[in-house]
Parts: C-alpha cells; sequence; structure tokens
C-alpha cells in the first residue's frame, strides 16, 4: 500500500495555545520586513556575516521584493510558509518554514526565526505545530534542519521537540571572519509518534 502524498499546495492554518500559524501572503511583507532587520535574526539564520556596527544587517530585499517573494511562495507546492501570530497580543513574531519537499523520498527541510519574544514558549510550539503538520497531516517520513554551532538556545529547542543531531557541516558560515559549524539534525515520523504515543 502506497503512502498518500504530500500536497503543499494546501495552505492551512495551525492554531496552538501560544501561537497561530497563519500562512503567508504578500500583505505580510509589510509586518516582516523589519522584522527582518533584527540583529539578532540576521546573525542566527547566517543572513549576514558581520556584526560590526554599522554593517548593515538590514533584509536583502526591500518590501516590494518581499512581498513579490511572499506572493509567489504562497501558492508554490514545494514549500509552506507560515507568518507567527502570537494570539495573546495578536502579533505577527516571525515566520516557520517547510521547503526542499522531496516527494519521492517524503522528506523536507525546515526552518524558523522569531523576533524579539523570547522566553514565552512561542518557539517551541511553533516547532511541535509545524513538525504535527509535516509528519502527520502531510504523511512526511522525515523533517531535516541545519543550525549553527553558535544557537545552543534553538538547538535546545529541538531536542526536546524530538530533532536528532546527525552530523556536522564544519565550517559552514563565515561571520566576524570566523568560521562557524552547521549542526544537521533530523526527526523520522516513527520517532514523532513514539514521542506523541500515536501508533
Amino acid at each position: 500500500m502506497s503512502a498518500p502524498r504530500p500536497d503543499f499546495s494546501r495552505k492551512a492554518t495551525l492554531t496552538g495555545a501560544l501561537v497561530r500559524l497563519v500562512p503567508a501572503r504578500r500583505e505580510h511583507a509589510a509586518v516582516l520586513h523589519p522584522l527582518l532587520a533584527d540583529p539578532d535574526v540576521g546573525r542566527l539564520t547566517g543572513a549576514v556575516h558581520s556584526t560590526a556596527p554599522g554593517h548593515d544587517a538590514g533584509p536583502a530585499w526591500t518590501e516590494e521584493q518581499l512581498a513579490g517573494i511572499y506572493g509567489r511562495w504562497s501558492v508554490a507546492e514545494d514549500r509552506l510558509v507560515w507568518v507567527i501570530e502570537e494570539i495573546a497580543t495578536g502579533r505577527i513574531v516571525g515566520e516557520s518554514v517547510l521547503n526542499e519537499l522531496d516527494e519521492d523520498n517524503l522528506s523536507c527541510g525546515f526552518r524558523l526565526w522569531i523576533s524579539g519574544a523570547r522566553d514565552r514558549g512561542l518557539g517551541s510550539e511553533t516547532v511541535e505545530l509545524t513538525l504535527r503538520h509535516a509528519l502527520e497531516d502531510q504523511g512526511l517520513h522525515r523533517v531535516s534542519l541545519e543550525v549553527y554551532a553558535f544557537n545552543p538556545r534553538a538547538r535546545h529547542v529541538y531536542e526536546r521537540a524530538g530533532f536528532v543531531h546527525e552530523g556536522t557541516l564544519r565550517d559552514a558560515l563565515l561571520i566576524d571572519g570566523t568560521w562557524v559549524d552547521a549542526h544537521v539534525m533530523g526527526i523520522l515520523a516513527d520517532e514523532w509518534r513514539e514521542r506523541h504515543g500515536r501508533s
């Protein structure tokens, strides 16, 4: 019996206790563009190569260009992109993405960034909601990610969600003249089901 095929053209809203993941659209660019200027977002995602004062760490795109990108992603069949909305405040605080869909191997990548909303559990719940959608609703077998060595906070969140360290990409990022490793992590559907008591 063949497994159902994942369908990333289905853009569902995912709701938890703390966050709501809303499919990203063009109009979200106006809110996300200034959040991308957060120096922590640039550094932790590897989008910048210098954190020196005066270095332009702003978004790589104009707001108009970003709107075009989100417009394309809103109908893409190889990725799911959500804006992360904090339910308590109604504020959009970041982005959660399933990308690089490999339908034949039932796998995809995952990335996440949040600006200015630490230590409130938003990231942890976002990871859980995104993984549930990928591994249960979409029927994927594997989800993987990369996290830089200078981001142990994120690695801890991923490990708590069930991601396993699978290897290291040595010297994967050059920032402030220093090479930084990227850790590869992955989770399998069987591991997810076992953690959540699903057969």
